[in-house]
């Protein structure tokens, strides 16, 4: 059942990056920032992991995760709670890989856009820098909150 709005959909690709919170058997929240890849018409969302850290480890013990994603100047946002499974390179299908690079390209992109209007930002292009993804993350959405205040929506 896909319970993640066209809206949300849209919103949630429109952004380079989201962040994902994970935790640990410490019971401590681990947050970090990770591409989306694709989001599939059923609702689930892949994202690619370039590094196999606290994010995987966490991910191994206990599959519970947030995805959130904000844009700061449209003073919206989402968090997508769900399960995820850890799904290793050897099983992906080949059109994933492409998406995360049609991604980084765009990434690049608008960096190198932002970078000619005189907008500072890093001095080079990090994505360009970034290792091949190790694994990659299957997100099923339990629960979509809006982070709009309601005024706002």
């Amino acid at each position: 059942m896909n319970i993640i709005s066209d809206d949300v959909k849209r919103f949630i690709l429109a952004q380079h990056f989201a962040i994902v919170s994970t935790v640990g058997t410490d019971g401590i929240p681990h947050s970090s920032c990770k591409g989306i890849v694709k989001i599939n018409t059923d609702g689930t969302i892949y994202l690619l992991d370039l590094y196999m850290g606290q994010t995987y480890e966490n991910l191994t013990i206990n599959p519970s995760i947030n995805l959130t994603a904000v844009d700061e100047h449209k003073f919206k946002g989402y968090c997508l709670k769900g399960t995820a499974e850890i799904v290793s390179s050897d099983k992906w299908k080949p059109d994933v890989l492409k998406a995360w690079e049609q991604r980084m390209a765009s990434r690049i992109t608008h960096r190198i856009l932002r970078n000619i209007r005189g907008e500072r930002g890093h001095p080079k292009h990090p994505e360009a820098q970034l290792p091949r993804p190790k694994y990659l993350i299957a997100i099923t959405v339990k629960e979509v909150i809006d982070l709009t205040p309601p005024q706002l929506r």
